[in-house]
């Protein structure tokens, strides 16, 4: 079975203790959401300063959504920017269990949801494949509270007990919790002829089988879980990001369906149609750049 691309991988890497996570949800939970607000841009100067191996791979795969020939103090401008993005992340996931669903309402809108309403009047489920970009825990919590609750797939972290921390974060805002195994594929399946929707971080290749594709004008490899799955199940793709909008909003993008046609074996056509999906990504990441939380090695460069 094809693992499903696990959520999520970012600067964390989940290297601090489980008390250190916990302490830190504490916080941001019991201080005033504008107080909180305001520590975005210190923690996101803090983590440049302080993981400069991270920022020279943000910087890398920022220069190769805008070219070579990218302007470096622009560049370096952006690079700071993703760090306070991805500290905007992580504060609003730990305060995310304690907003009410009228909070959370008025936080965020969407366009293209008609394609998700479609896809799921199809009756076989939906893959959401999503880039590491935004806040997109945020539009998890948003669409369970409209009545689509999502499956998603975990990296599993050690200790065990900070995985279960995690799981229960996650559960707290309707997220229905996989972890990355052997038996991964098969609960997504499950959801997915349940007519459930799915979602997948699509943009990073980190476990099972991976298909060689563009990305970005380089070549690398990521996940063929998300067309595999959707393949085997009948179900819809729909590009999908979750955008970081103002100082406290959100604005959720739901692409149209990729045409999952068949026209030659299944590891080619998996392989063709994970090419249109990477191109769908690139689109997506375009549109806002310093919002995309990709700190590891990602293309094969990026290791020499």
């Amino acid at each position: 079975m094809t693992h499903p691309v696990p959520a999520r991988s970012g600067v964390a890497g989940h290297v601090l203790s489980l008390p250190a996570y916990r302490l830190a949800s504490f916080l941001v939970r019991s201080l005033p959401a504008p107080v909180t607000a305001a520590a975005v841009r210190p923690l996101g100067v803090g983590l440049t300063m302080a993981l400069p191996a991270r920022r020279r791979l943000v910087e890398r795969h920022l220069q190769r959504v805008h070219g070579p020939d990218s302007a470096s103090d622009g560049l370096q401008a952006e690079v700071r920017r993703a760090f306070e993005s991805y500290a905007r992340y992580w504060i609003e996931s730990f305060r995310l269990p304690a907003l009410s669903k009228a909070e959370i309402r008025a936080q965020m809108w969407a366009e293209g949801l008609e394609h998700l309403d479609a896809a799921l009047a199809g009756g076989k489920g939906v893959i959401l494949a999503l880039p590491h970009l935004g806040g997109w825990d945020f539009g998890g919590a948003w669409l369970a509270i409209r009545g689509h609750p999502l499956t998603v797939v975990v990296e599993p972290v050690q200790p065990p007990e900070l995985l279960e921390w995690f799981t229960a974060l996650r559960s707290d805002v309707g997220l229905t919790v996989v972890p990355l195994g052997p038996d991964a594929g098969s609960a997504v399946l499950r959801a997915l002829r349940a007519n459930r929707v799915v979602a997948l971080l699509s943009d990073r290749h980190v476990g099972g089988s991976g298909v060689e594709v563009e990305f970005f004008g380089e070549r690398t490899t990521l996940p063929a879980g998300p067309v595999t799955l959707a393949l085997r199940a009948g179900a819809a793709v729909l590009p999908t990001a979750v955008y970081f909008d103002g100082p406290h909003g959100h604005m959720g993008l739901i692409r149209p369906p990729l045409a999952l046609n068949r026209s030659g074996s299944f590891r080619d056509d998996v392989a063709r149609l994970t090419a249109d999906l990477a191109r769908e990504l690139e689109l997506l990441i375009r549109r806002a750049p310093s919002q995309w939380h990709l700190f590891q090695p990602n293309w094969p460069s990026d290791h020499d």
